[in-house]
């Protein structure tokens, strides 16, 4: 069986997050998705909070919290608390971070990809103790912490599944460890605007990506996803941008645009290549993927 989430920001105020939270889980999405870019769009926890509230089946996550600039008992707090309201439907996700601004924004430097890399680790493991009921302690250059606990809230789920999204090769092997489910974007360098990054989308660079995770549940957030006749028009440009062509784009895991066979079929075939079964789709495409999700 295929997984499909759906990521999605509320930006047209709470009826339709509340009605897009009710149709993702009538669709049959396993969770609904939201981002954590303080300043650039709205608190995840509220928002997934009040989407538990109309639901009753569907996960909810954040598709991914920063390292960087989140510390882990409000973390872990906030996903605890998010984990009650929901009667156990919470998934925490975790990645080092990109964006310069929203470590300037706190007063802190971005480190570089090291520093970066250390820090998510140590985040996500003191998330992930705080979670599970044990005290933290922890003196390093990225973290300090003197015996923290979580003592309430505490998640109603025995073990609250944990995402990592990223694509460095140290978290990638780090995560095959770790993490229930590691993300796959694709996604390398990040460019100068502080947002934007190059891509790695060769199948020889998924191979290597995929090879570090040492055989851990896969997911790959979907960058462009359409039902249609006419691939060309959803990536022609696209693809002249990144220098490659459209059929090459459809090759990958992060490219479902297509018929709907066409899409079932690159299904089937990222999961004989890669093991990839579970895919993150953004609310635009969420109608058009509905036939798809029931087949699947």
């Amino acid at each position: 069986m295929t997984t499909f989430s759906l990521q999605a920001v509320p930006r047209d105020g709470a009826t339709a997050w509340l009605d897009l939270a009710r149709r993702a889980e009538e669709i049959g999405f396993d969770t609904l998705l939201t981002a954590d870019h303080p300043g650039s769009c709205p608190d995840p926890y509220p928002v997934l909070a009040a989407a538990a509230a109309v639901t009753s089946r569907i996960r909810l996550g954040v598709y991914v919290s920063n390292a960087g600039v989140r510390e882990p008992l409000p973390l872990a707090s906030a996903v605890a608390t998010l984990d009650l309201l929901s009667g156990g439907r919470a998934r925490f996700g975790i990645g080092a971070g990109h964006t310069p601004a929203e470590w300037a924004a706190i007063g802190r430097t971005r480190p570089g990809v090291a520093g970066r890399v250390r820090r998510c680790v140590e985040v996500a493991d003191a998330v992930r103790s705080l979670l599970d009921g044990e005290e933290v302690t922890v003196s390093t250059p990225s973290l300090t912490m003197t015996g923290a606990r979580l003592d309430d809230p505490r998640p109603v789920q025995a073990r609250i599944p944990m995402t990592f999204g990223g694509g460095n090769s140290e978290l990638l092997r780090w995560a095959g460890r770790n993490a229930d489910v590691v993300g796959l974007s694709g996604l390398g360098k990040t460019l100068a605007d502080g947002h934007r990054h190059t891509v790695r989308w060769t199948l020889d660079e998924i191979d290597a990506q995929v090879a570090l995770t040492d055989g851990a549940e896969l997911e790959a957030l979907v960058q462009f996803a359409a039902v249609t006749d006419d691939p060309s028009s959803v990536l022609g440009a696209d693809a002249a941008e990144i220098g490659t062509t459209v059929d090459a784009l459809r090759e990958t895991p992060f490219v479902l645009v297509g018929t709907e066979d066409e899409i079932v079929a690159a299904i089937d075939r990222n999961r004989r290549r890669w093991t990839i079964d579970r895919y993150v789709i953004r609310a635009p495409a969420l109608e058009s993927f509905a036939p798809i999700v029931a087949r699947l």
